[in-house]
């Protein structure tokens, strides 16, 4: 089949861009407003952007409270969400007004950030300190904005838990890192394998 997302309806029972675009890590985005209320939230629009520097960004629809806060108070945390807090995450999801802490919600303990103002999930295996560096509008080919924004930040701080390494290395069948699959799937990595890269021409 084949059909243009702008102009034809796809006629399968549910969109199936999402589910092509897959998996998707999950950034489980932790803010703190200016007011000093608690945020979080899980985004599977996010991923890494740079690596010197390291830079990541997540993106939602509409001035969610993640999006906001980050730029009021500069600074966020992507906490990895491992298999033992998907339900967590998940709690974590609820739409719920500015004033409402989804750290409560989810029955997570918050733990202080070395250095930005976004406490992180206590419990979570690896998590990035960010300090705000845009929020972008994004556009459609039609030339106006379609209502999301990317929030790109700088890592300056990363967290590891001690148990998923091996040999130095970070043992992803150890984090067990929860992705983003379309629909109302997901999927849990827990299975590598190593490819070398081709030598260069």
């Amino acid at each position: 089949m084949f059909y243009d997302p702008r102009r034809q309806p796809h006629g399968l029972p549910h969109d199936p861009f999402l589910a092509l675009v897959a998996p998707r890590p999950i950034g489980w985005i932790s803010t703190v407003s200016a007011a000093g209320v608690r945020n979080l939230a899980p985004y599977s629009f996010f991923n890494a952007f740079s690596s010197k520097p390291a830079i990541v960004g997540f993106s939602g629809s509409g001035m969610k409270d993640s999006v906001r806060n980050a730029a009021e108070t500069g600074g966020f945390v992507c906490n990895i969400v491992s298999e033992d807090l998907k339900e967590a995450m998940n709690a974590s999801s609820v739409t719920a007004p500015p004033e409402v802490d989804e750290f409560a919600v989810a029955g997570l303990a918050a733990a202080a950030s070395e250095l930005v103002a976004a406490p992180r999930v206590a419990l979570a295996k690896a998590a990035l300190e960010c300090i705000h560096l845009q929020t972008i509008p994004l556009m459609g080919s039609g030339g106006g904005p379609v209502g999301a924004y990317l929030v790109l930040g700088e890592v300056v701080g990363v967290h590891i838990a001690d148990d998923i390494l091996t040999d130095g290395l970070v043992d992803v069948a150890k984090l067990r890192p929860v992705s983003r699959l379309g629909y109302r799937d997901y999927a849990v990595i827990d299975e590598t394998f190593e490819m070398a890269r081709p030598a260069p021409h």
